[in-house]
């Protein structure tokens, strides 16, 4: 049966993947976005509708008739008026407006070891949104990735980037904590499948491969052929480091906070791993593509085009 079903930032990187394997299913997808459509090849067969929060009526019309709405909006860090806060917020309002328009159910993508005691404002605004959900009265599975990889993403993406085109890489202390990642079409099967079951779900959707994030480094850097000096600095000179880079392209490269829960070992699972691709493989297969240009999340979300 032809459902009807929301997508939030269709043309994002996680949201666009979500899209594609629903419309390829038969489904009728519309999305909330706040960006304009440009070149997208699933841009055609998707309803735009603006994702304004200070409008509730607007998001209550344009979510009637949803069975499903499949909810990727986030920010990844403060930038502006665009705060942790303000994305609680504007998620609750998005959750109250599926509730007046009657939407069946929510897939609501989250982040692995959330915890509303977390010092770090990522994490705990996580677990805030998870709990209101849960609370919503509206069935509902949240999915927790880890770090999700793809040709869009921005950490693997990036580490690649600088491998190729900087002299010297810097790893934060150690380079001992752990991360899990999964494949952005993993993730998408896997919230594609939560959608159509009926239970309320909580699922860690995490990889095959835990790797410390020192292995990483030098795995990414063996699959493309880096001539870099990889080195171990402090952690507050790393990211120091970091931000003067972020001048020269522009953008965040690493906040405190992400440093800290990737230091905290907060970027694997116990649970056992649902995605199947491993990130060795599909290194192994793009490359030649991985990191030849850098991903900037400014540009992606805060670009006026």
């Amino acid at each position: 049966m032809r459902e009807l079903v929301a997508v939030t930032g269709a043309f994002g990187f996680i949201g666009k993947y979500i899209a594609r394997l629903l419309i390829s299913q038969g489904q009728h997808v519309i999305t909330l976005t706040n960006k304009r459509l440009q070149a997208a090849s699933i841009g055609e067969m998707i309803i735009v509708y603006p994702l304004d929060f200070t409008q509730p009526e607007a998001l209550t019309a344009a979510l009637r008739n949803v069975d499903t709405l499949y909810n990727t909006y986030w920010v990844r860090f403060n930038y502006a008026q665009t705060t942790f806060e303000r994305a609680i917020q504007n998620t609750q309002a998005l959750i109250q407006a599926a509730h007046r328009a009657g939407v069946r159910r929510i897939v609501h993508i989250s982040i692995a070891n959330p915890s509303i005691d977390s010092p770090l404002p990522y994490y705990r605004g996580k677990a805030l949104l998870e709990q209101y959900i849960q609370q919503s009265g509206i069935p509902h599975a949240i999915i927790r990735p880890t770090v999700v990889f793809g040709l869009e993403d921005v950490l693997i993406n990036n580490i690649a980037f600088f491998l190729r085109y900087l002299p010297i890489f810097a790893i934060p202390g150690s380079g001992r904590y752990r991360i899990q990642p999964i494949f952005v079409e993993d993730l998408a099967d896997l919230a594609v499948q939560a959608g159509q079951s009926a239970e309320n779900q909580v699922i860690d959707a995490v990889g095959p491969d835990i790797f410390t994030y020192k292995f990483l480094v030098r795995l990414i850097a063996e699959a493309i052929g880096s001539h870099s000096l990889i080195i171990h600095l402090p952690p507050g000179i790393a990211l120091t480091l970091s931000r003067l880079i972020g001048f020269a392209v522009r953008d965040v490269v690493l906040t405190k906070d992400e440093l800290d829960g990737l230091m905290a070992d907060l970027l694997v699972s116990r649970e056992p791993p649902l995605g199947k691709t491993s990130l060795r493989e599909w290194l192994a297969s793009n490359a030649d593509i991985c990191g030849a240009r850098y991903a900037s999340e400014l540009q992606r979300h805060y670009s006026p085009q």
